[in-house]
């Protein structure tokens, strides 16, 4: 019962982090219009939030190897929260908010880069192999769960006053914050964080032996996230300009590949405990899945029943690939570095969002046909060879065995 509540606590750390861009989005035509300024300003919100929270997570995750996983998810908590009340407060006593609110977005940004990444190479820490996932698979719901419910709150928030959004940040990150320090425990018995020189010889000993196989894991996380907000953000326009839907009818059917996502990948977890093996074929069978979903997508994006239930078998796909790919992620170093690993791994995975709307933006520009067969080709181009470089035994064993 304590570690369930151990992984309960830890999954709130991720699911506020997903807050942070997804329960702005919905409420952008209401900021833009507030702030007075263009779509290219208010895209600048998520900008700069996403980009420096990509590039501090590989150094946070560092010193959480030196100091400890606690000793920077707290303060990355509050911090993440601070940044919201920057913008809050700016957008509420100023007549031109704006670039106050980008700087409390980017401190906001540094802040969710110490959160759950973080919080997934802890959970890496406190649980052996054949319970860590388990673990993946509830941190990876609460995330998806966080972007399926984030609209809904967003929309709930945003009735008080727009920048309630930004206040809501702060309210919510203090209890979080405390949950963390009270009820979550680190391993007794840590080793002595390593001079900077024998850490970098040890990450560079992990990649020398392990390299193939993290490379095709981070990839096949980074290629998931891509193609899955890729297709979001391509079904949200599509819902508007050609069914004409919005408010909470579009918000149902963009979350109905999250939500199988979310419980896809928690049923994933329970299986891989339970089994403790077969982690890349569900990598591989994943991948195929989302390949098949993009193939067929393309042909229903005219009817309002098979096309969610497309996205659904997406979501499905994604499901299995995360908690697998996170399992064996975490699994892949001592405590020492894991922190390191495991944040190179989330920087990746920020990317793999940032980069799918815009990306498949363009190739829609193309077609759609020509959208959905990149993205089907990019899953089977890291499923397959993945399936067959992919070391799993070796790759979830934790210190210096031989690749």
């Amino acid at each position: 019962m304590q570690k369930k509540m151990i992984v309960i606590v830890l999954g709130i750390v991720p699911f506020l982090m997903v807050l942070g861009n997804s329960m702005l989005i919905p409420e952008f035509p209401a900021i833009k219009k507030a702030m007075q300024i263009n779509q290219f300003q208010v895209g600048l919100l998520i900008t700069f939030f996403s980009a420096p929270a990509a590039v501090a997570i590989p150094l946070l995750g560092y010193l959480s190897d030196r100091v400890g996983r606690k000793a920077i998810i707290i303060p990355a908590l509050l911090l993440y929260g601070a940044g919201g009340a920057v913008s809050g407060f700016a957008s509420m006593l100023m007549q031109n908010p704006y670039n106050l609110v980008l700087v409390g977005r980017v401190v906001q940004g540094l802040g969710a880069a110490g959160t759950g990444p973080i919080a997934m190479a802890l959970a890496g820490d406190l649980f052996k192999t054949s319970e860590r996932s388990e673990s993946m698979g509830i941190l990876e719901a609460a995330n998806g769960l966080g972007k399926v419910l984030s609209p809904i709150i967003g929309a709930a928030v945003a009735l008080i006053v727009w920048y309630a959004l930004f206040f809501s940040y702060a309210i919510l990150s203090i209890p979080a914050a405390l949950l963390v320090w009270w009820l979550v425990k680190e391993p007794a018995g840590k080793v002595k964080p390593q001079p900077f020189k024998q850490y970098m010889h040890s990450m560079l000993g992990i990649f020398n032996k392990k390299g193939v196989s993290l490379i095709f894991n981070f990839f096949g996380g980074m290629v998931v996230l891509f193609i899955l907000f890729g297709v979001l953000s391509f079904t949200s326009d599509i819902l508007v300009s050609k069914f004409g839907l919005a408010g909470v009818t579009k918000g149902v059917i963009l979350s109905v590949p999250l939500l199988t996502m979310s419980v896809t990948a928690y049923l994933t977890g329970l299986y891989l405990r339970k089994v403790k093996k077969y982690f890349k074929l569900a990598y591989l069978v994943g991948l195929l899945v989302i390949a098949v979903a993009m193939g067929i997508l393309p042909f229903c994006c005219r009817s309002l029943i098979v096309y969610p239930i497309m996205l659904g078998l997406l979501g499905l796909g994604s499901g299995l690939v995360l908690p697998s790919v996170n399992t064996m992620v975490t699994s892949a170093s001592q405590s020492e570095q894991r922190g390191g690993v495991t944040s190179l791994y989330g920087s990746v995975r920020f990317l793999g969002v940032a980069l799918g709307p815009p990306a498949f933006s363009l190739m829609q520009g193309v077609g759609p046909f020509f959208m959905f067969a990149v993205g089907g080709a990019l899953a089977l181009a890291i499923g397959l060879p993945g399936y067959f470089l992919i070391k799993e035994k070796v790759v979830l064993q934790s210190g210096k065995q031989k690749s």
